[in-house]
């Protein structure tokens, strides 16, 4: 890894580094809320949640609806299948596709929810106008491009996997491989 130099930062930038810590503080907040009341990490509560907004759908469908790499949506419905949570069956009518189903302790664990299992940063960046988006989409991509590393490959893991250190060390390990 190279080493970086240190530049004291400009005012703005310290101003536009708060608001960074202020976003990654709600995100964390929240997420640790959702852990505390149902008992499970963010992200696999979000895979409950949608799987209880479309009953059968399938491991590919969820992991796009979700923006995830369909092996960690894999590892994340694993999960959940192993704890009872989740069932897999085959569809009757093409017996290659499998969907997915709520069972009565994942949906007991979905009525503790105290907010969206996604996080709240979706729902956010929901209300903003398109141009405020494609302005925010434009900005982040020029700061990325300062950032050294490949931070391509995070693009694809849910927040709620990054705002705790445990799950931070299992993504990086689930994706290094990607």
């Amino acid at each position: 890894m190279e080493k970086l130099e240190s530049t004291p930062m400009l005012p703005l930038a310290m101003e536009v580094l708060q608001q960074f810590r202020q976003i990654f503080g709600s995100l964390r907040h929240h997420f640790r809320e959702l852990e505390e009341r149902c008992g499970l990490p963010g992200s696999q509560l979000w895979v409950l949640q949608e799987v209880q907004r479309s009953a059968g759908i399938g491991i590919s469908d969820l992991a796009r609806r979700m923006g995830i790499h369909q092996s960690t949506c894999s590892l994340l419905v694993e999960r959940l299948v192993e704890g009872g949570l989740l069932e897999k069956s085959r569809n009757p009518a093409d017996q290659r596709r499998v969907g997915l189903t709520l069972r009565l302790g994942g949906a007991d664990i979905l009525s503790r929810l105290p907010g969206p299992a996604e996080g709240i940063l979706p729902g956010a960046l929901s209300r903003l106008s398109d141009d405020a988006l494609r302005a925010l989409q434009l900005h982040l991509a020029s700061l990325i491009d300062e950032l050294p590393g490949e931070n391509g490959r995070y693009a694809g893991t849910p927040l709620a996997e990054m705002c705790t250190a445990k799950a931070v060390r299992t993504v990086t390990k689930d994706t290094d491989g990607q």
